[in-house]
């Protein structure tokens, strides 16, 4: 559900935003270390500290608008 609001996101920030998807099923580390408990979780950091983070899947707007107050102008 979540790849195709990524791929959009994607290709409307362009190289402003890097966007990584891990497998918390292939990597339990991952998901120990961030205390993810549901599927999807979406974390967004900024310069490795945490900065907004959501369980579930919020429409591409949503998430567009929320990357875009974290992105420099």
């Amino acid at each position: 559900m979540m790849a195709p609001v990524l791929k959009e996101i994607k290709q409307q920030l362009g190289d402003s935003v890097s966007i990584i998807k891990i497998d918390v099923d292939k990597n339990p580390q991952a998901s120990a270390a961030y205390s993810i408990q549901g599927v999807p979780t979406l974390i967004l950091f900024q310069k490795g500290e945490i900065k907004w983070r959501h369980s579930g899947v919020p429409g591409a707007r949503q998430l567009k608008e929320i990357l875009e107050r974290f992105i420099p102008a």
